[in-house]
């Protein structure tokens, strides 16, 4: 099914994948374990690989009726395994189908479509294979030509594994990311308890821990921070009365919650364009809807799902706030709702300043955009209103070791955009331009972008 020319229509494209194919990767946004890498982990097989905390595919399982013992119960990995080979030739249409054909393909070397039937070869030859040299966590990034990792992290991390790697010689970068979400959580159960391990009392003491921890993490090489928004929050208020009243055990209204947090994202905001660095948020997850399941698995499971509350006039405030005082950083601004496309491409071309190229970014389709229609369509919105040559590409936002082939799935769909506007006479057949717009979008800018 994975032919040379998966995805690639006209010959165009073709002659421009070809250009792009080889380029390093740069994964400046995952969620891999920097601790599975310092430690080269060894995967024990197929399921630990290719099913192991990836909820994108269990909540396919779970709508197939497989039973929750056989997606992150106790059954062993080969039964796991099996059921999903069972399920999997029915996901047609789904990114799953075309990622773990790519998975299988470029790691493994399997051409055959995972099924019943080919369940038992494929899981004896993947095993064969990740009990080999080169098959563990570092020999599958290094397999897959990346030069660049960011990983997730929390400011109180210690950043022990990112200082392991740097001292191991690892060539591919790894490098830390700070993501405040348990700090700005001010609604969230466990919010007391991680701001008093951190001795915070008041909007004072989180300002100068937000310039503790973001200088350690610029030291470890950090250049990105993340931020995770069901909504964005804009109000106006005393937020250290809030975060006060917060501590003292009281609820707070909407309105002081947001207060908070439009304070503190404005603390951090205003030193990430210090440190210059680039502030990613995303925007529009409805996260943990089933609380039985909540309960029982905990967040990151399978549960979430797309918000569709408003955002552009909470979200200019914000921007408008920061950028008349001339403290608005490097900023990629990532939707879950499809419907907020135009407002985010055209929210960027708001607040975009020279010498910066593209100094704020609409970011590439995100986990349930994270597909062929919906990576066109973000494509699409930022070149009908913005600079479609100057965005940064695509990322993983994976806890995969293998999803590397996504960054293969992003180019073939950008080269055939690009190709299908060539042959429709949209563009001219400038080929050494195009392929260097390809070059830029699938590599160079984002290395220029962040640094790297």
């Amino acid at each position: 099914m994975i032919t040379e020319d998966f995805l690639l229509k006209s010959d165009t494209a073709k002659e421009l994948y070809a250009s792009v194919k080889d380029l390093p990767i740069i994964d400046y946004h995952c969620h891999l374990s920097p601790k599975m890498i310092a430690e080269d982990y060894r995967f024990r097989d197929a399921c630990d690989l290719f099913l192991g905390g990836d909820h994108y595919k269990w909540r396919q399982l779970r709508s197939f009726g497989i039973d929750e013992k056989y997606i992150t119960g106790d059954a062993d990995g080969r039964e796991k395994w099996l059921r999903f080979a069972k399920a999997y030739p029915y996901m047609i249409g789904n990114p799953i189908y075309h990622w773990t054909a790519l998975e299988l393909k470029r790691y493994f070397g399997v051409d055959e479509p995972l099924s019943e039937d080919t369940a038992e070869e494929i899981w004896e030859k993947c095993g064969r294979l990740l009990a080999s040299e080169g098959y563990g966590a570092r020999g599958l990034i290094l397999r897959s030509g990346v030069e660049v990792i960011c990983t997730t992290d929390d400011p109180a991390d210690s950043l022990e594994y990112h200082k392991a790697l740097r001292e191991s010689g690892f060539p591919v970068k790894v490098l830390p990311t700070f993501r405040p979400d348990r700090l700005l959580s001010i609604e969230k159960p466990d919010f007391t308890d991680y701001v008093k391990a951190a001795s915070l009392d008041g909007l004072e003491s989180v300002a100068a821990w937000i310039d503790e921890k973001t200088a350690f993490f610029h030291q470890n090489g950090c250049r990105l921070s993340d931020q995770a928004l069901g909504y964005v929050p804009y109000a106006v208020g005393d937020a250290d009365a809030a975060l006060k009243k917060r501590l003292a055990g009281e609820t707070l209204s909407r309105e002081e919650t947001d207060v908070y947090k439009t304070a503190v994202l404005s603390l951090l905001a205003k030193r990430y364009a210090e440190l210059g660095w680039a502030m990613q948020i995303h925007i529009g997850a409805l996260r943990n809807n089933n609380t039985e399941m909540f309960g029982r698995l905990g967040a990151d499971t399978g549960f979430d799902s797309i918000n569709d509350r408003e955002v552009a006039e909470n979200l200019s405030a914000f921007l408008d706030s920061l950028d008349k005082i001339d403290r608005l950083p490097k900023t990629i601004l990532y939707n879950l709702n499809p419907k907020d496309n135009y407002v985010l491409a055209s929210m960027i071309g708001n607040f975009q300043k020279g010498p910066q190229k593209g100094k704020l970014q609409f970011g590439s389709g995100w986990w349930f955009n994270d597909n062929i229609s919906g990576m066109t369509a973000q494509l699409e919105a930022l070149a009908n209103l913005g600079v479609l040559g100057t965005f940064v590409g695509m990322l993983t936002d994976s806890r995969s070791f293998v999803s590397y082939t996504r960054h293969e799935y992003f180019r073939r769909i950008f080269c055939n955009l690009l190709g299908s506007w060539v042959e429709d006479g949209l563009y001219p057949r400038d080929t050494a331009r195009l392929k260097e717009i390809a070059a830029d979008v699938c590599y160079r800018n984002a290395k220029s972008y962040f640094g790297f």
